[in-house]
């Protein structure tokens, strides 16, 4: 699956990522729409995390997801 896929099936995987940071607001998801920056975007926003470590765990959810 990539990232076209996954903004496809956002209403599907929009669980999984809540799931997983479970500090993104079903408004964060919404902003989200499935694009790989906003999630990146908000995972680094909401956890404090750096940009770095923020593609990393998106990375790693997607590779888990796909």
């Amino acid at each position: 699956m990539n990232w076209d896929q996954i903004k496809g099936n956002w209403k599907q995987l929009k669980g999984k990522a809540q799931k997983e940071w479970g500090k993104l607001t079903d408004d964060d998801m919404q902003v989200i729409e499935g694009e790989q920056t906003q999630l990146v975007g908000r995972v680094q926003e909401r956890y404090g995390y750096s940009k770095e470590q923020a593609e990393k765990a998106v990375t790693d959810w997607y590779d888990r997801n796909r």
